[in-house]
């Protein structure tokens, strides 16, 4: 039991902080600790979780990706014009996720094969792939989005409370990236990568083609975050996913996984996106103006990584202590 809470202290820290954080606005008003608002702090959390789960592979890779949201307004306008000029739903879905992954991909490929630093890559890379989804639409909506494509992503089940089926949708992207990261040779190789670069090499390492994948499996969460917005609003916008990168990094932050790369779990970024989605619904039931989001956010951010400096701090003093 020990080394459970000892492996698991970040997440059991941030399961803390949801509960004390869903006690005081429950206090300020009784509303927030209803069925419906918990819905609401569900269906908030999964675009940006899904998100967020794709921008974990690229930060333990010793990256970061700040197209992430331009990827996802991508595939939303082109999946949406596939759709609505009658394409086979699932197919359509198909064809989305491919997208991504390619449009991740070449932010790895500019990284490893061109040599420059994930900010510059994926920061032109968000100027350019949000300009080709001005340009894919002309900057109008595309509408009418069938009911055929919305039911696959966004159906209410009713015999579950009215839960939508893309929490399930974002359940099982969080277990299937989380068993990948963590039981398989390429989670491994991630990790490896992200921790020491060189040291990952010198053991036979494909470092390139693991930060490739890294970036294709971003893409991947991308196009599957925007395709459920796009199945839930109807419409498909390319101003979508404006600023989205600044919720994921910050959900994958809060959740444990260190900025500088080779540490985080899918499971800490999944309470990251909760405990996200939660303070913003608390702030939504208090009528606290939603531009405070946006400072609240970037505080977040800065003391989710001020801990995890304080956290290494601490294990170093402990293990000097302990050689001693």
């Amino acid at each position: 039991m020990s080394n459970f809470v000892k492996s698991k202290k970040r997440e059991l820290v941030v399961i803390v902080a949801i509960c004390i954080m869903a006690c005081i606005f429950t206090i300020l008003n009784p509303i927030y600790m209803t069925g419906k608002n918990f819905l609401s702090i569900m269906q908030q959390a999964t675009i940006n979780g899904i998100l967020a789960i794709g921008m974990t592979y690229a930060i333990i890779s010793g990256g970061i990706d700040l197209s992430i949201g331009c990827t996802f307004a991508i595939v939303i306008v082109t999946v949406g014009k596939m759709t609505v000029s009658g394409l086979n739903p699932v197919l359509a879905i198909f064809l989305g996720i491919l997208l991504g992954a390619a449009m991740g991909a070449i932010n790895g490929l500019l990284i490893t094969k061109m040599k420059l630093q994930p900010f510059i890559a994926t920061l032109g890379t968000m100027s350019v792939y949000r300009g080709i989804a001005y340009v894919v639409t002309g900057g109008w909506p595309v509408l009418d989005i069938p009911d055929a494509f919305r039911t696959l992503l966004s159906k209410r089940i009713s015999s579950l409370g009215g839960v939508n089926i893309y929490m399930f949708i974002f359940f099982a992207v969080a277990i299937v990236a989380g068993i990948v990261l963590a039981k398989t040779k390429f989670g491994n190789y991630i990790y490896a990568v992200g921790g020491n670069e060189e040291a990952a090499k010198l053991s036979g390492v494909n470092v390139d083609r693991a930060k490739i994948k890294a970036y294709a499996v971003t893409g991947v969460c991308a196009a599957i975050a925007g395709m459920i917005q796009l199945a839930s609003l109807g419409t498909g916008e390319p101003t979508a996913g404006s600023g989205y990168e600044l919720d994921a990094i910050a959900a994958a932050a809060i959740g444990g996984t260190r900025m500088a790369g080779g540490k985080g779990t899918i499971l800490g970024t999944v309470f990251g996106a909760i405990l996200l989605a939660a303070l913003k619904i608390g702030l939504i039931v208090l009528n606290v103006d939603t531009f405070w989001q946006y400072i609240v956010t970037g505080i977040i951010i800065i003391i989710a990584a001020y801990f995890e400096f304080i956290q290494e701090k601490f294990a170093s003093i402990v293990a000097k202590k302990e050689v001693k």
